[in-house]
């Protein structure tokens, strides 16, 4: 276990998270293609989520991410198992996280109701107009339930595409008292500002939380490098620690369920996230060890021994 509380270690200086946990799986020769991405192999492999646990440790990371973005009851659902079975899986990912990254904080992966549905609205929030607060709570509590009581440090709401579910995730943290960052997957609009992938202001949402404790960190995750700083600087807004954990820049093509165009993380960016408020920097999709080695250099940490 972590010395010191999460919120403690923020107040003292920038941490580094995880990279992409499915990036690395399928760089290890994984199958990700399913609907259940990652969430697969905590069923059928879970030794390998272990070793991409602790390929993200050896290269720096101080936060393990738990492979339940994909994991709901609804999703595994589909796959034949019932909602038991379904939350056993969930508990079992803050065991493997621990396991593959002893002495690091964990963060439950809690994704949005699009990747459930596994067909890219996650990068569009198009579900937004068609559920409602009390829906999406519905949707997110058994999953929170269960990785706050498998005793994660923090719950990562995290590739969050509009507000009505921003609003959902906080009000469920507030009911269950337990601490969550929340991460909005956000693009710039004409005039270089951060809109949610539905396209309501970055800035709005953020406001929202500013006075709510069980929100520990605000920001940005699966956003283009490029958007980061302007993503940052609307997050300020509520004067909570800021995260920045972007993807590589490509594409997802949910059609063809590939990645598109060219990517990659400059480490040399990373000085201006901080300079922008960023306590909490990694990666999301794309982004594997050998990056976060990279930006934890550029954040002048120390490698692991």
């Amino acid at each position: 276990m972590p010395p010191s509380s999460l919120p403690t270690a923020l107040a003292a200086g920038p941490v580094v998270l995880d990279g992409g946990l499915s990036t690395e799986l399928e760089t290890r020769g994984h199958d990700v293609s399913s609907a259940l991405w990652s969430a697969r192999l905590l069923r059928d492999d879970p030794a390998a989520v272990v070793a991409a646990h602790a390929a993200f440790a050896a290269a720096g990371a101080q936060v393990a991410t738990t492979a339940s973005y994909q994991a709901t009851v609804e999703g595994f659902a589909a796959a034949g198992l019932d909602a038991t079975a379904a939350l056993r899986l969930v508990e079992r990912s803050v065991r493997l996280a621990r396991d593959g990254a002893p002495g690091s904080w964990v963060a439950g992966s809690v994704g949005p109701y699009g990747a459930m549905l596994a067909d890219g609205s996650e990068y569009t929030g198009a579900y937004a107009s068609s559920t409602t607060v009390r829906r999406l709570r519905a949707f997110h509590r058994p999953r929170m339930e269960a990785l706050a009581a498998a005793g994660v440090d923090v719950l990562a709401c995290e590739t969050v595409p509009a507000a009505v579910e921003a609003e959902a995730l906080v009000a469920e943290a507030v009911a269950l008292g337990v601490p969550i960052w929340l991460s909005l997957t956000t693009v710039l609009d004409a005039d270089g500002l951060p809109r949610t992938r539905r396209g309501e202001s970055a800035a709005d949402v953020f406001a929202l939380v500013g006075g709510v404790p069980e929100v520990v960190a605000v920001g940005v995750n699966c956003t283009a490098p490029s958007a980061v700083v302007p993503s940052l600087t609307a997050a300020a807004v509520g004067g909570k620690p800021l995260l920045a954990y972007p993807n590589s820049g490509e594409g997802w093509d949910a059609a063809d369920r590939r990645w598109t165009g060219e990517g990659g993380v400059d480490p040399g960016a990373v000085p201006a996230w901080l300079a922008a408020g960023a306590r909490l920097v990694g990666g999301c999709c794309r982004v594997g060890p050998s990056a976060i080695r990279a930006i934890a250099e550029s954040m002048g940490h120390d490698q692991p021994t």
